[in-house]
């Protein structure tokens, strides 16, 4: 079955509270990955109608800090399908909703894997990308997981022909 990015779409929305914080009253990195990983799950779920789990997470770079009483909004969507894996784009905003404005804080990729009722690997739903920045995410996911797949001892480089085209002429 295809599925469409826009069938995946979670938009998960929380609000810092003074548990969630750091001694500088910024929401703590730790606290936010968690966040982003219930978002993401639920994406991926969404996408293969199976329960999945977490098989890595991507570099999470902290662009902004978000403050304390501040809103979090984490956007999560998928962006590729493999056979039982899925990759899953977020982008994450905060929110001071008294001053009204809001700001970008980071962006990532997870990868999850469909699991059947035994809990081993299964196939998921294939994916078709519709719009321009779906397409370019769509596209870039290969390269992304061939690198994955090098920095956990999986793949050896030479055997990356998409990566390798970025790096050798």
């Amino acid at each position: 079955m295809e599925k469409k990015a826009s069938e995946s779409l979670v938009i998960m929305t929380e609000l810092v509270l003074p548990n969630d914080t750091n001694t500088f009253g910024n929401l703590m990195g730790g606290r936010l990955m968690y966040w982003m990983d219930i978002a993401a799950a639920l994406s991926a779920m969404k996408h293969c109608a199976a329960p999945v789990v977490t098989a890595s997470v991507d570099n999470i770079s902290f662009e902004t800090p978000i403050k304390l009483g501040n809103v979090v909004h984490i956007e999560a969507k998928v962006t590729r399908a493999f056979n039982s894996s899925m990759e899953v784009h977020m982008k994450v905003w905060g929110e001071d909703a008294i001053q009204q404005y809001k700001y970008k804080s980071n962006e990532a990729y997870y990868t999850f894997v469909a699991l059947d009722p035994n809990g081993k690997p299964r196939t998921v739903n294939t994916f078709v990308p519709e719009t321009a920045d779906e397409i370019r995410l769509f596209d870039g996911a290969l390269r992304r997981r061939q690198l994955r797949l090098i920095l956990g001892g999986k793949l050896k480089p030479e055997d990356a022909p998409e990566l390798k085209a970025l790096f050798v002429k």
